[in-house]
């Protein structure tokens, strides 16, 4: 593994998280660990999906942890669009890359008298997709501590993240 890009990307990211002060919502564990699942998958060559909903959940995450840095509300909405900006700012400049050009045909039988056919990038796809687990994990770690009387599972918040974003990075490998 000779001077293994995704490598000297992990230590920046990991120097550069440890003179950032903790946040809640989405910590610097998440954004790490989104980063590198994404690098460890591309590294592996899995699909342009499952990648995609690494680097999109990575960039929702990177956008929520920004957005918690900054305590005075400047604009409405401050911190949805941040994390909006986050994702658009980390996922369109890699769509032109060739890499990312992969796109799956989906079949739409009730439009017109013979179908529609649409067809969507991979990467694109499972961007959004991760971005969304990313943004439902907090309301789930908040639905489990309810459910266990306000007790926290130790390291409930990343266990689930991570834990959605490779069940459903394996079974997006496995099935599609």
């Amino acid at each position: 593994m000779k001077n293994n890009p995704f490598k000297k990307v992990f230590i920046f990211l990991f120097a550069l998280l440890l003179g950032i002060p903790f946040v809640k919502a989405h910590c610097p564990l998440c954004t790490l660990g989104a980063a590198a699942a994404a690098g460890g998958a591309a590294y592996f060559g899995v699909n342009n999906l499952v990648i995609g909903l690494f680097i999109g959940a990575f960039a929702v995450s990177m956008g929520w942890w920004i957005s918690n840095l900054i305590k005075k509300k400047f604009i409405p909405f401050q911190k949805t669009l941040l994390v909006i900006f986050s994702f658009l700012t980390t996922i369109l400049p890699l769509l032109p890359l060739p890499v990312f050009h992969e796109a799956k045909g989906i079949y739409l039988s009730q439009f017109g008298p013979y179908g529609y056919t649409i067809a969507l990038n991979t990467f694109l796809m499972g961007s959004i997709l991760g971005g969304l687990i990313i943004c439902i994990t907090p309301w789930l770690s908040h639905k489990i501590t309810e459910i266990r009387n306000g007790k926290l599972i130790p390291y409930q918040g990343i266990i689930l993240t991570l834990g959605l974003l490779l069940i459903t990075g394996t079974t997006m490998q496995l099935l599609l």
